[in-house]
Order: structure tokens, then C-alpha cells, then sequence
């Protein structure tokens, strides 16, 4: 069965739309009944102050003097054409007004009220106030609604119109907001169906510094990281198809020579031992691959303390001078203080051996390596420099991925993966890796300073 896709693009419109009208029908119901109101209160105070004063001058001056002063008030000009006033005596006999007679009304005296009246042989509604007189007449004073019911008419259209603008203005503006907003989220979709079908480089246009501004640009961050994850992810898979040929190939050469039926004990002991070798460096390639990933996507159980990268320097110095000496090769660590950096030593080790063994690989023999390590703006920096043929520049940007070697040959030892762990490394750690090539290769791994962190985390406790 086919089901209708809920807009929540219609759904914010609807209830925008819901909100506007009821708030346009409250705002002018107040303004009415404030307004009307202020009209009745000021009728109603005007007859009963004019019932009080006509009735106490009848109690004073008798009826003859009430006849005068009614047709003074009907005849000076002042709301005439509103004005109703009837006095009837005791005996039945009308004293003064502009009534035939006492209209059929069901309100009781001193009490105001809304009734039909005729004047002037047509009928008006008015609002009327009877009183009693001394002699136990009536006397009822009263105002024609008809101009007070225009009025009212007047500013409920007056309203209404205003309502029903603000309400068409309303209906424009989120049909406009409904168009900007299906445009933008259209630009989202397009590029997520271009990506889906495999244009990974399709990005989110970004207009303006708004909310869908600031969401395209950290989606079209994401994508550059999803990329770069996926180009990596081509580039491993290529070069580790080409890099296990060749020690999986020997093993298998070893296996073939160990099924030779001339085999000797010997042999197949040598065989044996060939192809454990082989694969342990398999197993070394494997453990590299998987420290890199545990760096990058942060799923290693961060165990950070204090370290010192000074002694780490020396203590890798002092591990790699056997193999110094044999490349022919200087190897020393320049003095200095403790520089205390925050993170954990065996990786930071293994970071500081791969550089000092890169170094020692591609430098030459001959050529001379210094360790030093220093602080460099507030970031515990430790370099290793050597005088080597260093690197192309238009290779520095890429000898830190993932099987990328300068020896296209592969006559060197090596799986090209010694710059990428120290570069993921880095990564965890919140530290960056920089090469530069200035009379042979300068790497210099920056990290947080130890009592910079400190300083940091003691700064947000106290915010909080």
C-alpha cells in the first residue's frame, strides 16, 4: 500500500501556520474586548451619573423644574441625537423626554440594561438605566448604541483585515522558508546520492556562516576524512598485496624445497626455520597495521602520564648504537633537561625508534644522527636530525602513508610503515609530525607538554 512520506518541512509549516492564527485570533480578541469595553464602561458611568443628577434635582426643584432641564439636555447640542430620557410622574402622566412611553423592559430599577426601543418611529437599540423618583415616579435615562455598535463594527473589520494580512504574510513567509529550506537539504541530498554512486569527491555547496552553513562545512570535513580514509584503505590493499608476494612466495619456495623427497633432515630443519622467519615478519607487518589503526580511530586504552622524552631519547640512542656502528653511520643525543610530555612511553619509544631507524636506513653511511629534545612553544618537542640526502620535497607529503617508500625497488629493508606509525602516533596523541629537508631529513614529533596538560585540565575544574 502506498503511504505518504511525512514533511517534517509540513509539519513545521502547519504548526507555525496554528501558532500565527491563534495568536492573531487572541491579540485581536483582547484589543476588541479592551477597546468595546472601554466604550461601555464610559457609556454606562455617563448615564448613571446623569440618572443621579436628574433625579436629586427632581427631589429639590419638583417636576416642572426636571421637565426644564430634560429639554435642555436634549436641546444644547451635546450628543442629542444619542441621548434618551423619559420622566413619568407618580399618577402615570409623562413629565419630559424623548419617548411615547416606558419601553416593555424586564429590569429592575437602578439596574442597567440592553433593550429595543422606538424613537422617532424607528427602532434602536439603547442602553437604559431606570431610576425611581421621590413621588414614585420613573425616570430613565439612556444612550442610543446605534454609533457605539458602528464603532465596535469599525474596529472588528479593522481586525479582521489586519488578522487576515498577517496571516497571508504569514502563509508567504513560510512558503519562502519552506523553499529555502527544501533547496538546502536538497543540496545534502544530491551530494549524498552523488557519493552513494561513488563520486567520493562531491562536496555540500556552503553559503553564508548559518546553522546549514556550519552543519555543510563539518559534513564536507567528514567527507574529506571518509576520503582520505578510502584512498589509504586502496593504497593498503594495493601495497599489501604487493609487499606479501614476496615474503609469501619464499615461504612457499622453503615448503616446496622441504617436500622434496631428497630432503634431508637438515634441509627441512633449515626450511622450517626459513619459513618462520618469513612469517614472524608477517606477524611484525600485522602488529604495525594494527597499531596504526588503534592510533587512529583512538580505540587504544589511553594510559597518559608524565614522560620524559629526554630519557626516552637516550635510552633508544643506547639501543640502536650496535646497529649504528655497524651502518658506519654517527649516532648521538644532543644534552639537555628533562622534557616532560604528556602520553604513554612505549609507543612514544617505539615512535622515537622508528625515526632513529628510518634515519639510520636512508642516511647513509657515513652520515650523522642527532636526537635532541626540547620544549618548542609550549609543546614537548623531540627531533631527530640527520645529514643524509634527505627527502624530495614533493615527496615529504606523502612518505607518512601507509607503504609508501622512497626505495621503489625494495632493496632496502622494510615495509614502508615506520613514518606512518609515528605520524598516527602523533595523532593520538595530540601531537603533530613535521618533516623537513634542510641538508638532510629534519623529524621532529611535537607533543603536549606535561604541565601544559595539567595546567589545562586544573583550569576547567576550577571553570566548572
Amino acid at each position: 500500500m502506498f503511504r505518504k512520506r511525512p514533511s517534517v518541512i509540513m509539519q513545521l509549516l502547519l504548526g507555525y501556520g496554528v501558532l500565527l492564527a491563534t495568536s492573531c485570533l487572541a491579540l485581536s480578541t483582547i484589543f476588541y474586548m479592551g477597546t468595546i469595553g472601554v466604550l461601555n464602561r464610559s457609556t454606562d458611568g455617563k448615564i448613571a451619573s446623569i440618572s443621579s443628577r436628574l433625579a436629586e434635582h427632581f427631589q429639590l426643584h419638583g417636576s416642572a423644574s426636571l421637565a426644564g432641564l430634560i429639554e435642555h439636555e436634549l436641546g444644547d447640542g451635546a450628543d442629542s441625537d444619542s441621548e434618551i430620557f423619559l420622566a413619568v410622574a407618580g399618577s402615570g402622566a409623562i413629565i419630559a423626554g424623548n419617548l411615547a412611553a416606558l419601553p416593555d423592559t424586564a429590569s429592575a430599577l437602578g439596574e442597567l440594561t440592553t433593550s429595543d426601543i422606538v424613537r422617532d418611529g424607528s427602532a434602536h437599540r439603547a442602553r437604559l438605566l431606570k431610576t425611581r423618583l421621590a413621588d414614585g415616579g420613573v425616570l430613565m435615562v439612556g444612550r442610543d448604541l446605534g454609533e457605539q455598535e458602528a464603532i465596535a463594527t469599525l474596529v472588528w473589520q479593522a481586525l479582521a483585515a489586519g488578522g487576515g494580512l498577517a496571516i497571508l504574510l504569514g502563509i508567504a513567509g513560510a512558503l519562502l522558508f519552506q523553499n529555502q529550506l527544501t533547496r538546502r537539504i536538497a543540496d545534502i541530498r544530491l551530494t549524498a546520492k552523488a557519493i552513494e554512486a561513488g563520486d567520493l569527491s562531491r562536496r555540500i555547496p556552503v553559503f553564508g556562516d548559518d546553522e546549514f552553513g556550519l552543519l555543510n562545512r563539518d559534513i564536507n570535513r567528514m567527507l574529506d576524512r571518509i576520503e582520505q580514509l578510502m584512498n589509504g584503505v586502496r593504497h593498503v590493499s594495493n601495497a599489501i598485496a604487493h609487499d606479501l608476494r614476496t615474503p609469501l612466495g619464499r615461504v612457499r619456495s622453503k615448503l616446496d624445497d622441504a617436500l622434496r623427497s631428497d630432503a634431508t633432515l637438515d634441509s627441512l630443519a633449515e626450511s622450517a626455520q626459513g619459513a618462520i622467519v618469513e612469517i614472524d615478519e608477517l606477524t611484525r607487518l600485522f602488529d604495525k597495521l594494527l597499531t596504526i589503526a588503534e592510533a587512529e580511530s583512538g580505540m587504544r586504552d589511553q594510559q597518559f602520564n608524565p614522560v620524559d622524552l629526554s630519557q626516552i631519547a637516550l635510552d633508544m640512542v643506547e639501543l640502536y648504537d650496535a646497529t649504528a656502528e655497524a651502518c658506519q653511520t654517527s649516532l648521538h643525543k644532543e644534552p639537555g633537561a628533562a622534557v616532560l610530555a604528556h602520553g604513554e612511553r612505549n609507543l612514544l619509544a617505539s615512535a622515537v625508534a622508528s625515526l632513529i631507524d628510518n634515519a639510520l636506513k636512508y642516511a647513509g653511511p657515513g652520515a650523522s644522527i642527532a636526537v635532541r629534545a626540547f620544549i618548542d612553544n609550549d609543546a614537548a618537542t623531540i627531533e631527530v636530525r640527520d645529514n643524509g640526502p634527505g627527502i624530495p620535497a614533493g615527496e615529504l607529503g606523502r612518505v607518512t602513508e601507509r607503504f609508501y617508500r622512497l626505495d621503489r625497488s625494495r632493496s632496502l629493508p622494510g615495509n614502508g610503515l615506520g613514518l606512518s606509525i609515528v605520524s598516527a602516533i602523533a595523532t593520538y596523541h595530540g601531537g603533530t609530525l613535521t618533516l623537513a629537508s634542510q641538508g638532510g631529513l629534519i623529524a621532529r614529533l611535537a607533543l603536549p607538554h606535561a604541565r601544559a596538560k595539567a595546567g589545562t585540565q586544573l583550569a576547567r575544574a576550577a571553570h566548572q
